[in-house]
């Protein structure tokens, strides 16, 4: 058999517990497959087991995730016109109405780059462990460990941020609620710590006891986040006073911001919509419960977030058009533009606040899906020894089929998180603009590894799902975005710089990764292989 482009020698059985032989012959692979338990069996077809047995991976979990619940999940998770209600005050601060729009149109065009090469990664190598896998298949075989190893750590720490900070969102969200309907309440940063305690708390309970029912779930999830947008822009373009379209479109200001030129506040303002449009590897870290999941994931991936497009637009440009005086919406007392919007179109509490309480419940429901597909990527991280406490992290429930401690950890990484914010808002905001920064970095080396590769001529692994003669050219541009929104992620709001405004983002990417190169120089190195080693001939 040919020998993998990775070390020459795999790891021993304890360090790899629940690989498969591939050096063990046809006997050891029909013993595995007879050995598996017939709950897993439904649902796993033959290209799934040839992929597994591939990548030298056990099957451990139920694949009951078909094609449209796949799609709803990544819908989900990406909840696109939800996180840009909630999420648009940098956008809104620096560039204004018209730099919200244009940011949003190049965000949408670089990220459909970036989601094409990354189904078609999903394809050659459906695995939970996402990014930091693909790294070990096609870096350069002399740096496969260590950008394996560090994508797996910024892939596992923006996975986590994300949920931390949905959770966040929900808990602050809850306190405009208040806010809201009582002027006099001041939010106490401590509630909103409990807020987001007890919110990650529940959606983590429902992730262990109600796993096996997520697919249907995310079915109900999808049909929510598509009917609940209409009521909210139809109340919006019926009731609110429109702003005139030049304002919209060509109306570019700073609002307070400060920058020298509107052009560099602008492009200061996208980072609201780049983390909008992120989302679409999630569906790759659930690979392991999809059935066909060579072929599903990836189309998964394009569907939803093309499905996703006209719903953002369109509430982008109700929400721009009906928004009334920017300043005001940004100095709102609630803390969130959008319940400024909503009481003023309503012209009522009642109205707006029945408004929010819609994108509230559709936070929860794309909380729940994130925080299922970050402990599926800490799951497998841990289970190919990346992660302290491997052997924890990276065990399964043996009859409920989910990975409880990740999703345990998970919990408890979300509520550590949030104790930083009874002390400074600041430093909580600036472990949660992580998130963008990290995932974008994780984007970049997958892309840069793949598109070097096609440029020296080597093969790829096999890909039911290709992007074909036009994979180089796709990925390359992807590559340009990444690294585009990679530099862009680490600018603070405003030109004039204080420690509140500062974006702390830098400081904590470079801490991180120096953080995993000491741990890997130092101890990751001598345990940590990465999944290369366990792969087997790719088939022709």
């Amino acid at each position: 058999m040919e020998k993998p482009a990775g070390p020459a020698t795999a790891p021993d059985a304890e360090s790899q517990p629940e690989a498969v032989d591939a050096a063990a012959g046809p006997d050891a692979s029909a013993a595995w497959n007879e050995a598996l338990n017939k709950e897993l069996q439904e649902g796993f077809t033959s290209n799934d087991r040839l992929d597994m047995q591939r990548m030298g991976k056990k099957q451990q979990f139920r694949r009951n995730f078909r094609l449209l619940s796949t799609i709803g999940f990544t819908t989900c998770v990406m909840g696109t016109w939800e996180i840009l209600l909630t999420s648009n005050t940098q956008g809104l601060t620096a560039g204004g109405m018209p730099g919200l729009f244009w940011s949003l149109c190049w965000a949408y065009t670089g990220q459909f780059f970036i989601v094409l090469s990354l189904a078609e990664m999903a394809s050659m190598a459906p695995t939970a462990g996402g990014q930091y896998h693909w790294v070990s298949e096609f870096a350069p075989r002399q740096h496969q460990k260590l950008l394996s190893y560090l994508s797996g750590w910024l892939s596992a720490v923006s996975w986590q941020s994300i949920v931390a900070l949905d959770a966040f969102l929900i808990g602050s969200i809850i306190q405009g609620l208040i806010t809201l309907n009582n002027m006099s309440y001041s939010p106490a940063r401590w509630q909103g710590t409990l807020l987001v305690m007890a919110s990650v708390f529940a959606i983590s309970l429902f992730n262990v006891f109600g796993a096996k029912h997520l697919p249907l779930a995310e079915g109900l999830f999808v049909t929510i986040h598509l009917f609940a947008f209409f009521p909210v822009i139809v109340t919006l373009l019926v009731l609110a006073p429109k702003q005139a379209a030049v304002d919209v479109f060509t109306g570019f200001t700073d609002n307070g911001a400060g920058w020298p030129s509107v052009s560099l506040a602008v492009m200061v303002g996208q980072v609201s919509t780049m983390f909008v449009v992120l989302g679409s590897d999630s569906v790759a870290h659930m690979s392991e419960e999809i059935e066909d999941a060579g072929i599903i994931v990836p189309r998964a991936m394009v569907w939803s977030f093309l499905l996703n497009v006209p719903f953002t637009f369109g509430l982008l440009l109700t929400y721009l058009f009906s928004i009334g005086n920017v300043e005001e919406a940004l100095k709102d007392k609630t803390g969130f533009p959008f319940m400024y919007v909503f009481r003023e179109s309503t012209g009522s509490v009642r109205g707006a606040t029945g408004l929010t309480i819609v994108v509230l419940i559709l936070l929860i429901m794309v909380t729940i899906s994130s925080l299922a597909s970050t402990s599926r990527q800490t799951f497998a991280f841990a289970r190919d020894n990346g992660l302290p406490f491997s052997k924890w992290l990276g065990s399964v429930h043996p009859t409920w089929h989910v990975p409880v401690n990740a999703v345990t950890f998970t919990c408890l990484f979300s509520m550590v998180l949030s104790l930083i914010n009874i002390g400074s808002t600041v430093a909580f905001n600036a472990m949660l603009s992580l998130s963008t920064v990290a995932l974008m970095a994780t984007y970049v080396i997958c892309l840069g590894c793949v598109a070097f590769r096609r440029l020296r001529g080597e093969p790829l692994p096999h890909s039911r799902w290709s992007l074909g003669r036009w994979g180089l050219p796709v990925n390359i541009t992807a590559l340009v975005y990444a690294c585009w929104s990679f530099f862009w992620s680490f600018w603070p709001n405003s030109y004039h710089l204080t420690a509140e405004n500062f974006n702390w983002a830098c400081v904590l990417f470079v801490g991180l990764m120096s953080l995993s190169a000491v741990l890997y120089y130092t101890r990751a190195r001598h345990i940590y292989q990465g999944p290369v080693v366990l792969i087997q001939k790719p088939r022709e």
